[in-house]
C-alpha cells in the first residue's frame, strides 16, 4: 500500500505552555503517541494502540505563542506484515514552495499481538546504597519545567544501576476531562524524567528522549492518580543513551513499559548537565 495523507488538526490545551526547551513551548512526545493512536485507530480499527513499535521522535513540534490550533499532517501506510505507520509532518512555507518535515513516526499492530513478559516484570525498591535527588530540586535544575509537566514526587532514588521514583498523575483542570486512549499521558512523561535525570549522572550531556523499540500499555494510568516507576540503563554510547522502564501502580500492578528507550542530546551541547549531578554517583 503507498503512503497515504490527510490534513490533521491539533487542539493546543493551556498546560502545553509548561512544556518548554530553550524558551520554546514544544509539542511532548507524550502528545505525540496520543495523537497518532487516535488517528491510527481511525485509519484501521483493527490496530492496537496500546501497542507501539519502532518510534522515532526526529524534530521538536514548536507551539508558537497564542496558538489554539496547530495544522498538521499524518502520513501512513501498512507495511508487508499488516502494520500500521503512521508519522506526524507538519508544513514548511517557503517563497514558492512549500516542504513537509517530519515529527514523528511509530508503527502500531494490526489485529491480535501477544505481548510477552518484559524484562522488568516487578518494581525492585532502591538499594541502600542509593543516593536521591528531590522533585523540587530536579524541576528547577535539571528538568526546568512548567507545574503541569512536574510529575515525579518526593525524592528520586539513584544508583549506576538505575532510578527509582514516585510519580503522581495530575489531576484535570476544572472543567477539563484527561480521559485519552491510552490514559494519562503524565506518569510517561515523569517517568522519562527520571530516566533524564539518571542520564544525566551517566553522561555529560542532558538527554532527551528522541525513540524506542516497544511501548506497552497493560493497564491505562488514570489522571490524580499515583504511580511509581524504575528506569534501568542496557548500554550507553558516547552521544546515545538506552533504558528500559515500567510505571507500577499503588499495589505493584505493571501499567506500562516502554523497552529501548532512546535519549540523545539535542541541543549540540548547548545544554549540559551542573556538575554536583555529574559527580552525583562518583564519576
Amino acid at each position: 500500500m503507498e503512503a497515504a495523507c490527510r490534513p490533521l488538526k491539533i487542539a493546543i490545551q493551556p498546560w502545553f505552555k509548561d512544556h518548554c526547551f530553550n524558551g520554546k513551548v514544544i509539542l511532548p512526545a507524550v502528545e505525540i503517541m496520543e495523537i497518532l493512536a487516535s488517528a491510527a485507530r481511525e485509519i484501521r480499527p483493527d490496530i492496537s494502540p496500546m501497542v507501539m513499535n519502532e518510534a522515532r521522535f526526529s524534530k521538536f513540534l514548536e507551539i508558537p505563542h497564542e496558538t489554539a490550533e496547530l495544522s498538521a499532517q499524518i502520513e501512513y501506510a501498512t507495511s508487508d506484515k499488516d502494520a500500521l505507520c503512521i508519522k506526524l509532518l507538519s508544513r514548511i512555507q517557503f517563497k514558492k514552495i512549500h516542504r513537509s518535515r517530519e515529527h514523528a513516526e511509530i508503527t502500531f499492530a494490526t489485529g491480535a499481538q501477544e505481548v510477552t513478559k518484559e524484562r522488568i516484570i516487578a518494581p525492585p525498591p532502591p538499594p541502600h546504597s542509593a543516593v536521591s535527588v528531590e522533585a523540587e530540586q530536579i524541576y528547577k535544575e535539571l528538568v526546568p519545567f512548567g507545574p503541569a509537566y512536574r510529575t515525579l514526587s518526593g525524592p528520586l532514588y539513584l544508583t549506576r544501576q538505575g532510578a527509582w521514583g514516585s510519580l503522581q498523575a495530575q489531576d484535570p483542570p476544572e472543567g477539563q476531562d484527561l480521559k485519552k486512549t491510552l490514559g494519562s499521558p503524565f506518569p510517561l512523561d515523569g517517568a522519562m524524567h527520571a530516566a533524564c535525570v539518571l542520564g544525566q549522572c551517566l553522561a555529560d550531556f542532558v538527554p532527551f528522549p528522541v525513540g524506542f523499540s516497544q511501548r506497552i500499555i497493560h493497564q491505562a494510568t488514570t489522571a490524580g492518580e499515583r504511580y511509581s516507576t524504575t528506569v534501568l540503563p542496557l548500554f550507553q554510547r558516547e552521544d546515545e543513551l538506552v533504558f528500559d522502564l515500567a510505571i507500577f501502580d499503588s499495589r505493584g500492578t505493571t501499567c506500562e513499559t516502554v523497552t529501548g528507550l532512546r535519549m540523545r542530546d539535542i541541543s549540540g551541547g548547548g545544554v549540559t548537565p551542573p556538575e554536583w549531578i555529574r559527580k552525583l554517583l562518583g564519576r
